[in-house]
């Protein structure tokens, strides 16, 4: 039966790739090893997956394609089944997948108690799963976390929340040591909480204050002493974390006001890189400052201590009230102004920073900026020496890791697009995919170099998977599979 033949599909999964697993995510040959997270292998977005095509489409290297429900989540490979969480008729669901087939094994749903206020461009079923050898754990904003075992059979349930996040919860679990790990950023009451893989049991719970609406999902990282820490983005800061305890040990600053990017480590774990930009529209603030409360307090003309809208002596945090107003009542108070003024000077950019510390660890650690053409959502991937960031509107760049001097730059004129997926690379290709469901295919380099554009003919968000030989497409109606092993459509005359 499928689950019978479970333990043999992951050893013989896990022979055929050569991931490693990073620092405390996976022992190698276990289910942490594969693409078990967001971003497979550590929220890297590389696998040593071979065999993956450079065209694909409808009957052209396609495995199989299934129908599913809508749902921003990836999907991710643990041992023989395919996971991914989907909305259905005003139902959140988790579903698993034969890997080989694609048939549904099965699905569950999901408590919904309420519904968030989402930005249109997100969804309910928007965190992607994580797995370990035993099984695998969502997060869904409109409940919590949910545990299952690897036949579906449920085996705990958290309720979290409810949240207030400006676009609605994303911000995807992890699994380390024995523990689902999620942070919950949102614009008041910021908070990180570990959980009792086998048992759903808070091992601990630490607040965030200062981290408003981010979707950033964590990564970890073996520190010289070899222990490992958690390293996790959020408003202006980048901070490391014990996994242990939820105890801060240091923290980098420098980052946008809204985080959503997954960190990037380097090969020899000494640097990591964020990205993250702020709106456009605070654009004209980056060289001029927005006057302190106390330059401005006279606007508040009842002398409440606040600004209410009609006091509010900016005309843009009158119009993004809803997203600065932190408490929510209506107004700004001092705190929530400040909040606001770091906000519309907070650059962001790609930061390279050196790991590790105690502490403000800022001066001593950063290494380098680049401001332009950043994305907001897409996380950076950094593939055989080079980096590389396909900001939303679909403008790559290509820099050196080191410097970050800028390699070469351009826009995918063949796909242009908005861009709300990362990159991902394998088979010494990268993969980028656009809302429209363009997937451009690159080859490694100093140079933008397109090798071919496919186009599958739907809405896409999530993030593409991989296993040893495949890789995994999620669009708005269908999860595909396409390998080198499937036949490719015949090239048509010229």
């Amino acid at each position: 039966m499928w689950h019978g033949s479970r333990c043999l599909g992951a050893v013989l999964m896990v022979l055929a790739l050569t991931v490693c697993a990073p620092a405390g995510e996976g022992r190698p040959g276990s289910v942490a090893a594969e693409w078990s997270r967001f971003r497979g292998p550590n929220g890297s977005g590389r696998a040593t997956a071979v065999g993956i095509p450079s065209r694909m489409g409808p009957g052209d290297h396609e495995v199989w394609r299934v129908a599913l429900p809508p749902g921003h989540s990836s999907p991710i490979v643990a041992g023989d089944a395919i996971y991914l969480t989907a909305i259905d008729d005003d139902t959140l669901y988790t579903y698993a997948l034969d890997r080989a087939t694609g048939e549904i094994a099965w699905r569950r749903p999901a408590p919904r108690p309420r519904r968030e206020s989402l930005n249109l461009l997100n969804n309910a079923a928007s965190p992607t799963p994580a797995a370990d050898d035993t099984g695998v754990y969502v997060f869904f904003g409109d409940f919590g976390l949910i545990a299952y075992d690897l036949d579906g059979g449920e085996r705990w349930r958290l309720p979290l929340g409810p949240f207030d996040n400006a676009y609605g919860m994303a911000s995807s679990p992890i699994v380390f040591d024995g523990q689902v790990i999620q942070v919950c950023d949102q614009k008041s009451g910021s908070f990180m909480v570990a959980v009792g893989a086998d048992d759903g049991q808070v091992r601990w719970r630490v607040e965030r204050p200062g981290s408003g609406t981010g979707h950033s999902t964590p990564v970890l990282w073996r520190d010289p002493d070899g222990a490992t820490q958690l390293l996790v983005p959020g408003s202006f800061r980048l901070a490391g974390y014990d996994p242990t305890s939820g105890e801060r040990r240091w923290w980098v600053a420098g980052l946008a006001f809204e985080m959503k990017a997954v960190p990037v480590l380097s090969p020899d774990d000494a640097t990591v890189y964020i990205n993250g930009t702020s709106a456009t529209a605070f654009e004209d603030s980056y060289d001029r400052a927005i006057p302190a409360y106390d330059e401005v307090a006279s606007h508040d003309l009842d002398g409440d201590g606040r600004f209410q809208r009609d006091e509010i002596p900016d005309d843009l945090a009158r119009r993004w009230l809803r997203l600065v107003d932190l408490d929510g009542d209506g107004g700004l108070d001092r705190t929530e102004w400040e909040w606001y003024r770091a906000a519309r000077a907070s650059r962001g950019g790609i930061n390279a920073f050196r790991l590790g510390g105690a502490g403000d660890m800022t001066e001593q650690n950063f290494l380098w900026n680049h401001d332009r053409s950043v994305p907001q959502l897409p996380s950076a991937l950094l593939y055989e020496g080079v980096l590389y960031m396909v900001n939303d509107g679909g403008i790559v760049t290509l820099l050196d890791p080191a410097s970050g001097e800028v390699l070469d730059r351009g826009r995918l004129t063949k796909s242009v697009d908005r861009y709300f997926a990362s990159p991902v690379a394998a088979d010494h290709k990268i993969f980028m995919l656009s809302e429209r469901c363009l997937l451009t295919v690159l080859r490694p380099g100093n140079e933008l170099d397109v090798l071919v554009v496919n186009d599958l003919d739907d809405i896409c968000f999530a993030t593409p998977a991989f296993d040893a030989n495949r890789i995994y497409v999620r669009t708005r109606s269908h999860l595909w599979a396409f390998s080198e092993s499937a036949p490719a459509a015949a090239e048509s005359s010229p």
